[in-house]
């Protein structure tokens, strides 16, 4: 099947995953959705002529879309009949706290990642606003803060197909690490995770003990769990086994979305890992195909098992819980931590103030980030 696949969100990360997915073989059409087309054509561009230059000949173009006008997203969107959406549209960039002042800068990184869920989810929201709109059902896949939005939008009946990257990003290094230790080929072991984003993002750079998460390690599809020193499998990683983060480190997630992508439109039936699948808060393994993914856990975990470990994680981010109309209740840690570092403080996140505490977020950092000048 050959697919019709609009990106939406083509920064810093969405253009790396534009560069991968014209790569994949196959006569998919490529629509680049974006407000400003005098900077978005050129670097469109760029991922053609690299495409063409290794041999592959997609079609790729580019269209005006602004999220802010959900009606002239949802006549583009109907317009092109996308098949696949593909999401990195975000309010704030990875480094977005790159102006502020080091000390700030720094108690943000360590912060739990939830309250500054608005500048995340507002423009995501209004995306799925639109394709309802629209009348076309593609499959949607979101690669911004997806274990948190998808349970959010999934209380309004609006949660994307599938998120990208987050814990999938860890499965290579796991991998080597486990056959390191197993001194077996890499293509003999395997690990099936359940872990929310707090989790994964701490694994690649410091220990996770005490923390919730699930590990099945396989050996030759065998189950060999018990005997496996989990800690040392998982201590490798931001050591012999660390990667490079900041804005280089988006390739890994650019490359975990280009093998979700992959696997939907070659119908691979792969199993894979994904952070808020099916609706769902944290991230879980699944198996992907021509019509989205299924949750795959192995039968060492039950599915009521795997949502306690990730509503714990998600609880680690500062999402205390979601409301059934879609509100999100922050902890008090985390309230007032921003409170203290930004002068911020919401408790309560209803669907309807998105947008108005987004604003407020932007302005807090604006005015943070003058104060040093």
């Amino acid at each position: 099947m050959n697919h019709r696949v609009l990106f939406v969100g083509p920064g810093d990360l969405g253009s790396l995953m534009l560069d991968l997915f014209l790569r994949i073989p196959g006569k998919h059409q490529f629509l680049v959705g974006g407000r400003h087309l005098d900077r978005l054509q050129p670097r469109v561009n760029l991922s053609l002529f690299s495409a063409l230059q290794l041999g592959y000949t997609p079609e790729v173009k580019c269209s005006f879309l602004d999220l802010n006008n959900i009606e002239q997203a949802a006549e583009t969107i109907a317009h092109f009949q996308p098949t696949i959406v593909v999401c990195a549209a975000t309010r704030q960039r990875l480094g977005g706290t790159q102006s502020l002042p080091p000390s700030l800068a720094t108690q943000l990184a360590h912060a739990p990642m939830g309250p500054r869920l608005p500048l995340h989810l507002s423009l995501v929201y209004k995306l799925m606003q639109a394709v309802k709109l629209s009348g076309v059902k593609p499959l949607v896949l979101n690669a911004i803060y997806p274990d948190v939005i998808h349970p959010v939008l999934q209380k309004v009946g609006l949660a994307p197909t599938t998120g990208i990257g987050d814990l999938a990003n860890n499965i290579p290094a796991i991998r080597l690490a486990l056959a390191s230790s197993l001194n077996e080929p890499f293509e003999q072991v395997d690990v099936r995770l359940v872990m929310a984003r707090a989790v994964s993002y701490r694994l690649s750079r410091a220990s996770i003990d005490g923390l919730p998460f699930h590990a099945t390690f396989l050996a030759n599809g065998e189950d060999i769990t018990l005997h496996i020193d989990t800690r040392s499998v998982f201590e490798a990683l931001p050591i012999t086994f660390q990667r490079t983060g900041g804005d280089t480190g988006l390739l890994m997630t650019a490359a975990s979305a280009m093998a979700m992508f992959k696997g939907i439109v070659q119908d691979s039936h792969e199993l894979m890992h994904a952070p808020g699948p099916r609706g769902l808060p944290g991230g879980y393994p699944v198996l992907v195909h021509n019509h989205g993914i299924e949750i795959a856990l192995p039968h060492q975990i039950s599915m009521h098992r795997a949502l306690q470990i990730n509503h714990a994680g998600l609880r680690l981010d500062g999402i205390e819980r979601i409301e059934e109309d879609g509100t999100v209740i922050f902890t008090d840690e985390a309230t007032t931590l921003y409170q203290d570092i930004l002068g911020y403080e919401c408790k309560r996140l209803p669907l309807t103030e998105v947008e108005e505490r987004a604003q407020e977020l932007q302005e807090r950092y604006t005015m943070l980030a003058h104060l040093t000048h």
